[in-house]
């Protein structure tokens, strides 16, 4: 069964939590989306037991701070790995057209030269269309533009081995062109800014963010059995797992994750 690996769970100014990146893993090998805004994703791995070598797919979601600086560590430590003799293979990073220009330039900037020209010998920059189907794991996956309101970014569907469908649906709420991707998937991964109640607090519409009760409204009108939500505020972190699964069970009747860093789901 393929699992879910949580990285991290808080958006962007987020402190008390990494910000939020996954990945999916199938028999040893990962699909990581996103690495946050830091190296801390490197402790993150070594906690969870996830070791370079099993990474050769990375997908960057956008340029924003809080899901691309991570990606110039993961290049550093796996082209690292490469000239040890420690990773064997290729690592390729998917993303729109736009972001691979981001991504090297990035690296260049910030990278010792040796392992910058690790880009195109051993680890590719793959750019990605709207509604393109890439092989990944032995899964197919289906980009596709989330129609960004700040910054041009992309979501995807992963099929899973028992023909079941898993969604990321990005860090904003679910524009209605986007629905059609969503339609029939039993896993939705989805942004829950804050509380509603916090709605005056935090202000998620302002960000482009929706509240735990329009995700859940969301998925419990799509009929998604399983709904994870993640990319919060940090400020009520202690309770939020209980917090957000209280008011999320006001508006949604299906399985309701809404997981800490570091934790694994089966799915």
């Amino acid at each position: 069964m393929e699992k879910l690996y949580v990285f991290g769970t808080g958006n962007a100014q987020a402190v008390r939590c990494y910000n939020t990146c996954f990945a999916l893993k199938d028999r040893e090998e990962f699909f990581m989306v996103d690495a946050g805004g830091g190296n801390g994703i490197l402790k993150i791995l070594e906690d969870m037991k996830v070791e370079l070598s099993q990474i050769h797919h990375i997908f960057v979601t956008h340029e924003h701070t809080d899901h691309i600086l991570g990606i110039v560590w993961m290049v550093r430590m796996i082209a690292t790995a490469m000239k040890k003799g420690n990773y064997e293979g290729q690592l390729r990073i998917y993303c729109h057209h736009e972001l691979t220009d981001t991504i090297s330039t990035l690296c260049r900037l910030t990278l010792q030269g040796k392992f910058y020209k690790m880009i195109g010998e051993r680890i590719f920059l793959v750019p990605v269309e709207d509604g393109e189907t890439v092989r990944i794991l032995d899964h197919d996956v289906t980009f596709f533009d989330i129609l960004s309101t700040k910054a041009k970014q992309f979501g995807f569907t992963f099929a899973l081995k028992d023909g079941r469908k898993l969604t990321c649906a990005g860090d904003e709420p679910l524009s209605a062109e986007c629905v059609p991707y969503v339609k029939g998937s039993s896993w939705l991964l989805h942004e829950a800014f804050c509380l509603y109640e916090d709605r005056d607090r935090f202000k998620p519409y302002e960000k482009h963010h929706s509240t735990v009760k329009e995700a859940c409204e969301l998925a419990e009108r799509l009929d998604i059995p399983h709904l994870v939500l993640w990319h919060t505020e940090d400020k009520r972190l202690a309770d939020r797992k209980a917090l957000y699964t209280a008011e999320g069970k006001e508006y949604y009747r299906g399985e309701l994750h809404v997981p800490d860093d570091g934790e694994i789901l089966s799915l």
